[in-house]
């Protein structure tokens, strides 16, 4: 049994999406930021870096989306969401981190900028180049990585959540989505999966 710590809409939804998709039994509990329940102390400790995801396992919590992706898939061996092939494997967790280091991050760069800087000039800056940032990484993934027509080719895997996740956040980020044809593919297919359906309907989008 899992238990899924989320807030509605937030890149949780990568996790929730594959929990759905292995079929094992797990509970979620919603976790706020708009509320800022994720700075309670009955949350941090559960995860004291105040963030989601956060899943509590068997063996304790994991945080962090890549890891908790790849925990699920190894956990669950019979649903193949990943290559077992060891230098295939670490170009799945290489698709995985680009997607958590270099288009995750730009986009928390409009929303939590504070993060990062107090001047609002400075912020202003930050903000304004997170729609060229996504662009960029986009286009990055567009051309060298997705490998089509799931991310690693012709099996779905632990890859395909997170990158639908980041595709539905473009769309409220000012990219051009006419300009990824390949990624567009990418989440028509993935709207059609009924796990997606699940998760997107349990976030109320």
């Amino acid at each position: 049994m899992y238990t899924l710590y989320l807030s509605k809409g937030s890149s949780a939804l990568a996790a929730h999406i594959l929990l759905e998709e292995i079929g094992a039994p797990y509970d979620t509990v919603v976790v706020s930021i708009p509320d800022k329940a994720h700075l309670t102390p009955d949350y941090l400790a559960i995860n004291p870096k105040g963030r989601v995801p956060a899943l509590q396992t068997p063996q304790g919590v994991l945080t962090e989306n890549t890891a908790i992706l790849a925990y699920l898939t190894q956990a669950h061996p019979e649903h193949a969401l990943a290559p077992t092939d060891t230098f295939a494997f670490a170009q799945a967790q290489a698709l995985n981190s680009y997607i958590s280091s270099t288009l995750h991050v730009a986009f928390a760069h409009k929303a939590r900028a504070a993060r990062w800087a107090d001047d609002p000039v400075a912020i202003a800056a930050m903000q304004a180049k997170v729609a060229p940032n996504i662009a960029e990484g986009a286009q990055f993934v567009e051309d060298h990585l997705i490998k089509g027509p799931w991310a690693l080719g012709e099996r779905y895997s632990m890859c395909d959540p997170y990158l639908f996740l980041v595709h539905r956040w473009m769309a409220a980020s000012q990219v051009e989505l006419a300009d990824y044809p390949r990624l567009n593919a990418h989440n028509k297919a993935m709207r059609a999966r009924p796990a997606v359906q699940a998760a997107l309907a349990q976030h109320g989008l």
